[in-house]
């Protein structure tokens, strides 16, 4: 059984629920920048679009915070509720299938009842207790994190506009930038999963543009 500072610390840096966080801040601002018209665009609409980008993924970030605060209660409660069931003298059959719907599809259908029973068995003999479902501070750490993932994502696509005079230029050198951190993020995926790093991160790169401009054209 894993002990219970390595489980929180995998909670917080899973690699794929951090990349899509800044994935999606990234997408968030991106629209904004999209918006601004580089014909008729002066300074305070540049101000104005920053202002909108950084408003908008403060609010985002908050949200998923709170959303992850969230699902880890829930997380936590079902897997002692789970256990519970377990050692409270349900039979084989009930134990078994307890187990089979906790686990990911694949893994259930791949699990045999020799399977299931061994673990059944294993958590019955030693029903080391879950995390409880109450906060602690590491989960507000990650938490912050997943805000900070979503707030942060923002400022590498705004910044050419608070250092170039030229508002075509910027939104091309942030279009540029936007791109590169797709790529990067793809890759990462990629990589996480096993397969090839540069299609991971042309595939993401084609993906997060088709994202953003179908979120442009619904009005996002």
């Amino acid at each position: 059984m894993p002990d219970i500072g390595k489980e929180k610390r995998a909670r917080v840096l899973d690699p794929i629920e951090r990349v899509m966080e800044v994935i999606f801040g990234l997408l968030m601002a991106m629209t904004f920048i999209g918006s601004l018209s580089v014909a008729t665009a002066g300074h305070e609409d540049e101000r104005a679009m920053i202002v909108a980008a950084l408003g908008c993924n403060l609010a985002w970030g908050l949200a998923d915070a709170v959303i992850y605060l969230m699902r880890t209660v829930i997380e936590r409660t079902r897997n002692r509720t789970l256990l519970a069931s377990l050692c409270s003298g349900a039979d084989a059959a009930t134990g078994q299938a307890l187990i089979a719907n906790a686990l990911p599809p694949r893994l259930a259908a791949a699990a045999n009842t020799e399977v299931l029973e061994l673990l059944r068995c294993r958590l019955v003999e030693h029903p080391a207790m879950p995390l409880p479902p109450r906060l602690g501070l590491d989960d507000f750490k990650g938490a912050l994190g997943v805000f900070l993932l979503v707030v942060l994502a923002t400022f590498p696509v705004v910044v050419p506009f608070m250092l170039l005079d030229q508002t075509a230029l910027a939104v091309r050198v942030s279009n540029v930038v936007a791109l590169g951190m797709l790529f990067i993020a793809g890759w990462i995926l990629a990589r996480y999963a096993g397969a090839t790093p540069w299609r991971g991160g042309a595939a993401m790169t084609v993906l997060g543009t088709a994202l953003m401009a179908a979120i442009m054209a619904l009005g996002g």
